[in-house]
């Protein structure tokens, strides 16, 4: 199968399978203001999303890894929710979005499935840890996904959500044989925060992908905020180590990839 995939900033990629469109973690708001995370965090926003929501066309689902921080889901994200026809988030976030009437939860290993015009997508969720042991009641829940179709002769899609490593995401690489994954990378800290850190920094990306044995690794959620704190330079010297599956979109761009 041959998909589609447009980076249009931090975690929000557009993924085109056949028919079926997914939009994972809609941060579209505009640059320059300053949002808040809880327990005295808080980071700006420095770069525009590359296509504003009414550029996006018809979205049949959105992937929300967590809909609790803004830079994975934003005001100008949450405005457009009510016009796609399926949110698949974490059980609590489908608590908190259960007004719209469109949002299923999914606990690490259950799955759903998305279809349009013939194409079936089976969507299961996978185990994420945003920060260090014990950081849940601080960080909130959050989840990775995995996308299966038969179409995906390479192996199914992995988009790891807001996470470091840890044994949730092991796991993911023993259950599946990766053909393409989606890092949430950046090495997310905070001042408040000292050394600890909330996503994947590159040598963890590597790790991870690895890990899974996927054959094409693209990384996202690495820059536009000022609480990511490992710049692409260095991502890109790291990363190094994986070779010619290391595959950097450029943001706004549709890119064709045969999965």
């Amino acid at each position: 199968m041959k998909i589609r995939i447009t980076h249009i900033g931090t975690a929000t990629v557009l993924l085109e399978l056949g028919a079926l469109r997914v939009l994972t973690d809609p941060a579209l708001d505009p640059p320059g203001r300053t949002y808040h995370f809880g327990f005295g965090t808080r980071s700006i926003k420095n770069r525009a999303p590359t296509l504003p929501p009414e550029g996006l066309g018809r979205i049949d689902a959105v992937l929300l890894s967590h809909d609790h921080h803004a830079d994975n889901l934003d005001e100008a994200g949450r405005a457009m929710l009510p016009s796609v026809a399926r949110v698949v988030t974490t059980p609590s976030g489908s608590k908190r979005l259960a007004a719209l009437g469109n949002v299923s939860g999914l606990a690490p290993w259950q799955s759903t499935e998305l279809e349009r015009d013939g194409v079936r997508v089976k969507v299961t969720a996978t185990p994420a840890r945003h920060g260090p042991p014990l950081s849940r009641p601080v960080a909130g829940e959050v989840v990775g996904f995995v996308l299966e179709s038969p179409g995906l002769s390479q192996g199914p899609i992995y988009i790891s959500g807001d996470t470091v490593w840890f044994g949730g995401v092991a796991e993911v690489a023993q259950r599946f044989r990766v053909g393409t994954a989606l890092l949430h990378m950046g090495g997310v800290s905070f001042p408040i925060s000292g050394p600890l850190r909330y996503t994947f920094n590159s040598d963890e990306a590597v790790r991870a992908a690895e890990a899974l044995g996927a054959k094409t690794v693209i990384p996202i959620h690495y820059d536009g905020w000022t609480h990511f704190r490992e710049q692409r330079a260095n991502s890109e010297r790291n990363l190094e180590k994986l070779g010619a599956r290391v595959r950097w979109l450029k943001q706004g761009e549709p890119t064709e990839l045969e999965v």
